[in-house]
């Protein structure tokens, strides 16, 4: 992360000058977005000032805006504010689910462009996977009318803990074939097969991750402790701490479908007992499918609940208890301020259920101040959380500065 630029014209993250990447992260996010607002945060002269955003100018990057108010109580003229510009490139992203994929073409600040979504199974393999999602990015910038030379980064979210500096799996239970397996690489190169441009960076986190990286961008954004639990086939939560993503040593962070909750149900990881055997989409569509109700997948029980089907909505509940109890502690040890409820089961009784026994059983203190809601962008979370991650890579301070040397700028 980067320090704020003090007033010294130094920054925390290096000592020395602030840069252009430095500018330009204080315009991006508001804190200065006048060129005597640049130079007062940063100690830079006026001409220094002006030499690096020229820079960022000649790049694409920046524009000037409307004029602001006046500064000064003797008059003059609007001090000319200067803004991002997010027309100069475009951002593909993917969700992986087990059975399904969404895919879309957004914009630097997370405008949806283009969008597709379909049947895709993750149990097919990353080879044949990536490759398809490769050539649904080159049909949805053709949908979007950008060329893919406008695209400069891929966010991908699948249902696994990611090694976020390889960008690999690391032994997920729901996706067979996968472990260990180069994402980055292949997507790279299905992404340059079937639009004939060169590579561009992919970067590859964890769904629940990203889903919380989204919700905490879009509709928390003063939130310093957030955490989303999402309930699918799995259940995954992703934590957003002052801003980042807390991801563990090695991605494994969230990973609260394998905690134990005392039952005797077989999960897929191998074990018995788990929370995602008994209280995920899978395990309450299973149950029902016993019960002679047709459900197979935590799809079919979202569509169950939104018909109002009494029998899903029972078992939601109980699943919702489940979940809350393990939350009861999640709460207790991280102190978030949001906690949002997303995936299939993301419902009135399934929330409920959370609700009764979170309050039960986590003290006072820890939930007086806790929201507890449902996600805000929905199916969409991920990709917005994708998008992000990609941007906030791509124009970071020092990221900037590597990839304005390599323009020649």
């Amino acid at each position: 992360m980067t320090g704020r630029p003090g007033r010294t014209g130094t920054t925390s993250r290096g000592g020395g000058q602030a840069g252009a990447g430095d500018l330009l992260e204080l315009v991006r996010s508001g804190r200065a977005v006048t060129r005597g607002a640049l130079q007062e945060a940063t100690g830079l002269s006026r001409a220094t000032v002006g030499q690096r955003l020229d820079r960022l100018f000649r790049a694409g990057w920046l524009r000037e805006g409307a004029g602001g108010p006046v500064g000064s109580p003797l008059g003059g003229r609007p001090a000319v504010t200067l803004e991002f510009d997010d027309s100069h490139a475009v951002v593909l992203v993917a969700d992986l689910d087990t059975r399904h994929a969404r895919a879309a073409v957004l914009t630097l600040t997370g405008e949806l462009l283009a969008e597709d979504s379909g049947t895709l199974v993750v149990e097919h393999g990353p080879e044949a996977v990536l490759g398809e999602l490769g050539r649904r990015f080159a049909d949805l910038l053709t949908k979007a009318g950008r060329p893919a030379a406008a695209v400069c980064g891929i966010g991908l979210a699948v249902p696994g803990p990611v090694d976020s500096e390889t960008g690999r799996v690391v032994q997920p239970p729901i996706m067979p074939g996968w472990d260990g397996y180069d994402i980055r690489g292949r997507l790279s190169r299905a992404f340059t097969e079937h639009t004939g441009t060169p590579a561009v960076p992919v970067l590859v986190d964890n769904d629940a991750n990203l889903m919380a990286y989204g919700e905490q961008r879009t509709g928390h954004p003063g939130c310093s402790a957030l955490v989303l639990v999402k309930v699918s086939t799995g259940i995954g939560a992703g934590v957003v701490v002052d801003g980042s993503i807390y991801r563990g040593v090695d991605g494994g962070a969230g990973d609260i479908g394998h905690v134990r909750v005392g039952a005797d149900a077989l999960c897929r990881c191998g074990s018995y007992g788990c929370l995602a055997a008994v209280a995920s989409g899978g395990a309450v569509a299973r149950r029902l499918a016993e019960s002679g109700v047709p459900a197979a997948s935590g799809s079919d029980v979202r569509d169950l609940l939104a018909a109002g089907h009494p029998q899903a909505a029972a078992l939601a509940r109980e699943a919702g208890r489940l979940v809350g109890d393990v939350l009861a502690t999640v709460v207790t040890l991280l102190n978030p301020g949001v906690l949002v409820i997303a995936g299939d089961l993301a419902g009135t009784p399934f929330l409920t259920g959370v609700r009764e026994l979170l309050y039960q059983r986590a003290l006072p203190r820890s939930t007086a101040r806790l929201d507890v809601v449902t996600s805000r962008l929905g199916e969409r979370a991920a990709l917005i959380g994708a998008g992000a991650l990609v941007v906030e890579h791509l124009y970071a301070p020092a990221r900037v500065e590597e990839r304005l040397a390599a323009m020649g700028v």
